[in-house]
This record gives structure tokens, sequence and C-alpha cells, in this order.
């Protein structure tokens, strides 16, 4: 068994930003040469997520319809009165509650096994931000 660990690093521009990195994570396994495992995709962050789901674009607006109605960012929350970075961002750190901050993915012959319709996102929850980081495990053989 080999394993291979790679970042992906981004810089996200809104409040909720929805990001396809289904491409970098294929290319970070096409790298390594390895033809049957998993990919384990991990944020390195507290408000942004990783997420499997379609990237169709109307579906994408509706989730970030839906996460800003399900916390709304004006509500009163302890956390606002104190915050450790001056952020106002506890509807960010309880929208991460909902959500995974990593997805694994099996592979075989060198592709990712994921559906027809399957995206994998970088789900920003309090942006925007200069970089966020997300990290890329390779096991297989």
């Amino acid at each position: 068994m080999k394993y291979h660990i790679s970042t992906i690093s981004c810089a996200t521009n809104q409040p909720i930003d929805i990001i396809d990195i289904t491409g970098e994570v294929r290319s970070a396994l096409e790298a390594t040469g390895l033809r049957e495992g998993t990919v384990t995709i991990l944020s390195r962050h507290t408000t942004a997520c990783i997420n499997i789901n379609e990237k169709e674009p109307r579906l994408v607006q509706d989730m970030t319809t839906f996460l800003k109605r399900l916390v709304p960012r004006d509500g009163d929350y302890l956390h606002n009165l104190e915050p450790i970075d001056g952020r106002d961002n506890a509807h960010s750190h309880l929208l991460g509650l909902f959500m995974n901050s990593t997805e694994t993915i099996p592979f075989s012959e060198g592709n990712l096994l994921l559906g027809e319709w399957q995206s994998i996102f970088l789900i920003e929850l309090d942006g925007p931000r200069n970089l966020r980081q997300v990290l890329v495990q390779i096991q297989g053989e």
C-alpha cells in the first residue's frame, strides 16, 4: 500500500461559496499513478466543508439559498459577542454542524468511482477568504 498527500489551495469570493474541486482531486490522483484504492479529502477549516453533490447552476444557487435560510447570519449568537478572530461567524460554525469536513471516495483503474452527476465541492461558509486548503490523501496500489 502506498500513500500520497497533496494540498489544494484556493481563495473564496462569497460569504457562502460552492467550489467544484473535482478536477483538482482527479489531477492529484493521476499524478500518483495508483490504480486501486481510496482518496480522502479533508477541509482544514472549521467553517469550510467538503460535500459530494450535483453541479448544476440552479441547484448550486438553491444550495446557497438553503444554507442562508437554515442558519441566518444575523442570529443572536453568543460566539459573536467575543469572536476569537474578529469575525462574526457563529452562523458559519453552526452550519458546519450539518456538513462533513471529509469525504472518502474509492478509485479503480485510476478513476474516481463517482456517480454520473456527482462532483466534489469545497463549501465555504465564512467567506470571502484569501486562502482555503484541502488536504488530499490517496492510498492504494
